[in-house]
């Protein structure tokens, strides 16, 4: 079994390899190239189109592999190699013709739809706290549809920098993989399995300095195929709360939160562009451009490895050790967001309420001096 899970990695990782040159001349040839600006960081025209080369290597790894394992959900599967191909076409679409958000957005919905009309969508959402599940009954279809909407713009949001979203993508897959092999899941390993080795083989392209930029072709379909696993990994999983896929893609999802925050502190619309983003921000600190993105990395790693550590808590009914975590992990990063100015460079509550509380016992000690 696991020796099939190995080819499946290995197939898919040479297939990108192979196809990411084709597609970066391809990217050429039709125009769809990334063009310097003020908002970008890159300073030379760039291909894009690298989301071709991922879900080509995707599609070609899982039926070489996938006939091996009768025990793959492939009604699961297939949902997800359709939802992805209409996703990589609009956002292919959007590559080489810059799309409206209207047309962008419904793209997102088909494909989103797809994925729900094969039976996945999340029926349960696990409390914590709780004794039982909760069902959402009509509920669960647009807030599966909603989730998977969210997750494929949060991914794209974090385009910014060389491997930057493949990279992120690439540590939240290897964490829903070990979750996977947690619970046994067969057919969430082995999309886990050729996802991560599509994404590996197109890094050797992508990492700085980039040959290639995955395009909204590849952040799409990556953010895409993460909330599809997520709820195919997570949906019948009595012990894993919501918690647990909001924790794998924290990197993504709270930089989308502190956008939509920072844009509504400075009264600005939620969907205007800005150079305030997580690694517009580690920039700007004086990061190189190398630097950023391994910091990044750090940061999606601890989201990867907390979800980890929740899910035993979880299955331990270890409530007090879930809720340390959690809050935790809530502070550290409310207080690097502030840090580094990535809601607003001047408004600073809770450090500014931090620094007041380490100063009082200072102040008292010299009082008593």
């Amino acid at each position: 079994m696991y020796g099939l899970y190995a080819i499946g990695f290995i197939a898919a990782c040479v297939i990108a390899v192979l196809l990411t040159p084709l597609v970066k001349k391809f990217a050429f040839w039709v125009g769809a190239v990334d063009a310097p600006n003020q908002r970008k960081v890159h300073t030379r025209i760039m291909p894009r189109l690298g989301g071709l080369a991922i879900f080509l290597a995707f599609v070609g790894a899982y039926f070489v592999v996938s006939p091996a394992l009768d025990a793959v959900n492939s009604n699961a599967a297939f949902g997800l190699l359709l939802g992805g191909l209409v996703i990589v076409i609009t956002g292919a679409l959007d590559d080489r013709f810059q799309l409206s958000p209207k047309w962008k957005l419904l793209g997102q919905l088909i494909a989103a739809c797809i994925v729900v009309s094969f039976g996945l969508k999340i029926d349960l959402v696990n409390i914590p706290f709780g004794e039982t599940n909760l069902p959402i009954g009509w509920l669960s279809i647009p807030i599966t549809i909603l989730w998977i909407v969210g997750v494929s713009n949060a991914i794209n949001l974090i385009d910014g920098l060389d491997g930057l979203s493949a990279g992120v993508s690439g540590i939240a897959t290897t964490t829903i993989l070990i979750l996977a092999l947690m619970m046994g899941n067969v057919t969430v390993i082995l999309l886990s399995v050729i996802l991560l080795g599509s994404i590996v083989g197109f890094m050797f392209y992508n990492f700085h300095p980039a040959k290639i930029f995955m395009g909204d072709s590849g952040a799409l379909f990556l953010g895409f195929a993460l909330a599809t696993l997520s709820i195919l990994g997570f949906k019948q999983a009595a012990v894993v709360s919501l918690l647990i896929p909001i924790m794998i893609l924290g990197v993504p999802l709270s930089d989308t939160f502190f956008a939509i925050m920072r844009r509504y502190v400075n009264k600005l619309p939620i969907s205007a562009p800005d150079k305030s983003h997580l690694h517009h921000c580690l920039l700007q600190l004086g990061f190189s451009h190398r630097t950023s993105v391994l910091i990044i990395y750090g940061i999606a790693s601890v989201f990867g490895g907390s979800a980890v550590i929740c899910s035993v808590f979880i299955s331990q009914d270890s409530t007090w050790g879930l809720i340390m975590i959690i809050v935790a992990l809530f502070l550290v990063m409310l207080v690097g967001a502030e840090a580094i100015g990535i809601i607003s460079k001047s408004r600073k509550p809770v450090l500014n309420f931090l620094q007041k509380l380490i100063r009082k016992p200072v102040q008292s000690d010299r009082m008593g001096k």
